[in-house]
């Protein structure tokens, strides 16, 4: 495989370079990535150091690194220009055309997209991810009325990382509660998530995967052995089914996907923007 340089630039916390990048570079195969992120890159003379980084890793690699800048300075800008790196600049490519098209200059002010822009929408994230913290596997179970959704699942089946992405990411207040081996002696619903059926929605993973993951925490165990991920996840399809609540496979999909298709299919409102 190739191997290729590859710098994430940014005035500021570099997410919104990370996000865009990745998207552009997983439609090429065989190459293997060398990505490094350089953020708060907000004046000339750590534009120049930055500098020094890139034209070593193109001596190195025998090739231009890439870079994906959201720089907003022009003067930090003609400064990374200046390197042997190929510039890819997310706001240098979109902003001029609005500007064109909106009849007006932009702020070019650094820090927008990942600043407290409104206060209101800050502190809805904030609450909500307290909140997911707070009402993780079932911690809490006795303020379910304020969630916003509540996911269930067996154990390691993505239920926590997915809350505190809808938490943190879309102000979702959103609980989970973990389905044992306890409530399988019935295909029905514990009695305490019965009054809330209309906000639970379910996680499902394939046995095989399962079982590695829980190989990984608890391994040779009956927990995590492949006989009992089968039987814990044909139950827990029969109760999804019996039950008709929504369900998601989350054996081949990321937490972003996860979180998206709940997102849609739950009708949720997102929080991220005010």
């Amino acid at each position: 495989m190739k191997q290729r340089s590859l710098y994430y630039i940014s005035d500021r916390t570099g997410i919104t370079a990370e996000v865009l990048g990745h998207s552009l570079i997983t439609q090429f195969d065989n190459i293997r990535w060398r990505k490094q992120t350089i953020p708060f890159l907000d004046n000339v003379e750590k534009a120049q150091a930055a500098v020094k980084r890139i034209n070593a890793a193109a001596q190195d690699d025998g090739v231009p690194p890439l870079l994906f800048s959201t720089l907003v300075d022009s003067d930090v800008r003609a400064v990374i220009e200046q390197s042997q790196g190929i510039l890819y600049d997310f706001f240098d490519a979109f902003i001029a055309p609005m500007e064109k098209e909106l009849g007006q200059k932009s702020l070019h002010a650094i820090g927008r997209s990942h600043g407290i822009v409104n206060d209101i929408s800050y502190l809805k994230r904030i609450g909500a991810l307290n909140y997911a913290l707070a009402h993780d596997d079932g911690a809490i179970i006795s303020d379910f009325e304020s969630a916003d959704i509540i996911l269930i699942g067996v154990s390691r089946s993505g239920k926590t990382p997915t809350c505190l992405n809808l938490a943190l990411q879309y102000g979702i207040a959103a609980a989970n509660y973990p389905l044992t081996e306890e409530d399988m002696e019935w295909v029905r619903l514990p009695k305490l998530l019965q009054p809330f059926k209309d906000k639970l929605y379910g996680l499902w993973i394939e046995p095989i995967r399962l079982h590695k993951i829980r190989q990984e925490r608890r391994p040779d165990s009956r927990y995590a052995s492949l006989a009992q991920c089968k039987t814990e996840m044909l139950w827990l399809q029969q109760l999804y089914r019996r039950e008709r609540i929504p369900y998601l496979n989350t054996t081949a999909i990321s937490i972003e996907e996860i979180t998206t298709t709940i997102l849609h299919q739950a009708r949720l409102k997102r929080q991220l923007y005010g």
